[in-house]
């Protein structure tokens, strides 16, 4: 510990800190990486309320309630506040914050339906949010360099910095300003990173803060999960849990130990993508076609790279028509659109629904330049782009409906991201396989790409043996398709390697 450190202060937590506590607040998601396992980066913060009651001391212990599975610990930095704060700017938020601490958000999924989002049930129950054991001064912290830890039974489960927020503890604070005051002793928990998980009667879950720089930190925030005898009342809501509950409890399906349906990249290995990428999309188009999927195509656009062929799965974002009023909410500084930009990556191809309006631009020079750095395959777009020539210059293969030299604004509002679009005359689910060349863009249903691979090599292996003999001067009778004299000599062509005609 540094001597700025020795010298300051430090507070226990006990019984005056939770009797100063009018209301505790807790955001939902603020961490990137607990978002990318949730699969939605949030445009700005959402809250929920936990009753005072449920706050609890280091050393405490939680009841698991009888008769359910999913008790979660969530491990978050907690903050106190010191100063009333109302309407507050964010560069004066954290002036209003008194001191930080550890914090365990405990909450039971088996109950989470019941209170349709509030998490009122699942969220309030006695000792449902330990903090301590130490509470910070936060004019001592940098709180954009925080670290906090997660030990299940001594084991690490969580270990990230506040460097990956999503929204600062100062946007937060002065977020919830906006409507309400936040009153001296109030509590603020500012989210959990990644590494959530299901905790069983018997486990001791510990949490940490620290500001290592400044040598000071909260100490191991300790509490023990206990079981519960007594069941629920039969005059309120039962524990229920489906697929989806022990998937956000777990943080992962692996983890749930639930298989879920192969989607997105897990779909598209190598061995799949090189397979696609051997073969004309016509001819993945007949196998689509075999399989009843006739509307899969994106029509009508143009390509800045000719015949450059392409293939990932899709990130999405969707305009919605431009209302001067929506757009001053959600058009400007860090939109939908900027988001899934700086989001997207390797493998990936961003898809834009723009109702195949012509009547303005859908991106530009900058941010298709900013898509190719984030290493996108490609940008489809059914409505127009701006800097057409230059994004045209660019590496990255762009999708277009046309040039137009009119920003975003005139026609189109940013409005959300990784949701299913309509592009082009076709539906494009987040995930799905986009593959693209010469004779079109195409939509590969994920669970149908491995087999419709091995489809297709043979039957533009077939192709390609019909073709031959017809440049040889065979006659398509017999041939196209196949007689059982011609598949033979087929058979026999292929087990000699395929020679040249």
């Amino acid at each position: 510990m540094s001597s700025d450190a020795t010298a300051i202060e430090l507070v226990q937590v006990d019984q005056s800190i939770f009797d100063a506590a009018g209301k505790v607040l807790a955001v939902h998601l603020s961490y990137s990486s607990r978002a990318a396992q949730r699969g939605r980066i949030p445009a700005f913060p959402s809250y929920f309320m936990k009753a005072s009651s449920s706050l609890a001391a280091s050393g405490d212990t939680v009841e698991r309630p009888a008769g359910t599975e999913l008790l979660a610990f969530e491990g978050e930095i907690a903050l106190v506040i010191g100063t009333d704060a109302r309407r507050v700017a964010v560069e004066d938020a954290w002036s209003h914050v008194g001191s930080v601490t550890a914090s365990n958000d405990l909450g039971v999924y088996d109950m989470k339906y019941a209170d349709k989002g509030s998490n009122i049930r699942s969220k309030s129950g006695d000792g449902y949010t330990p903090m301590g054991p130490v509470l910070l001064p936060a004019a001592a912290l940098n709180p954009d360099a925080l670290r906090i830890r997660t030990w299940v039974n001594g084991e690490i489960a969580q270990d990230a910095s506040t460097a990956e927020l999503i929204f600062s503890f100062a946007q937060i604070v002065a977020d919830l300003s906006q409507q309400m005051t936040l009153k001296a002793g109030d509590v603020i928990l500012t989210g959990t990173p990644a590494g959530s998980s299901v905790i069983v009667p018997g486990d001791v879950v510990e949490i940490q803060v620290d500001d290592e720089a400044a040598g000071l930190s909260t100490g191991r925030l300790s509490t023990t999960v206990i079981e519960g005898t007594a069941d629920f009342a039969t005059f309120g809501n039962q524990p229920k849990i489906t697929d989806a509950d022990r998937i956000d409890a777990f943080g992962t399906a692996s983890a749930a130990g639930i298989e879920l349906p192969i989607t997105g990249k897990a779909a598209l290995t190598e061995e799949v993508k090189a397979k696609l990428l051997s073969v004309a999309t016509a001819t993945i188009s007949g196998a689509l076609r075999k399989r009843g999927l006739n509307n899969v195509s994106v029509d009508g656009l143009q390509a800045t790279k000719g015949m450059k062929k392409v293939i990932g799965t899709a990130r999405t974002l969707r305009y919605v028509p431009n209302r001067e009023d929506l757009f001053k909410s959600h058009g400007g500084g860090y939109n939908a659109q900027k988001r899934v930009i700086d989001d997207i990556g390797p493998g990936e191809i961003l898809v834009m629904e723009a109702r195949g309006e012509k009547g303005s631009g859908t991106l530009g020079d900058i941010l298709a330049m900013r898509t190719q750095v984030r290493g996108a395959e490609a940008i489809i777009t059914d409505g127009g782009v701006r800097d057409l020539d230059a994004v045209a210059a660019l590496d990255i293969p762009t999708f277009h409906n046309g040039a137009h030299p009119a920003v975003l604004g005139r026609k189109h509002v940013p409005w959300d991201t990784d949701v299913a679009v309509g592009c082009g005359g076709t539906t494009i689910v987040p995930g799905d396989i986009v593959i693209a060349d010469a004779d079109g863009i195409l939509v590969i249903p994920p669970h149908l790409a491995a087999e419709i691979a091995d489809e297709v090599v043979e039957s533009e292996r077939q192709d390609t043996f019909v073709f031959k003999n017809v440049a040889n001067g065979a006659e398509i009778k017999g041939l196209f398709p196949m007689n059982a004299g011609w598949k033979a000599k087929y058979n026999q062509w292929v087990a000699d390697g395929e020679p040249d005609f």
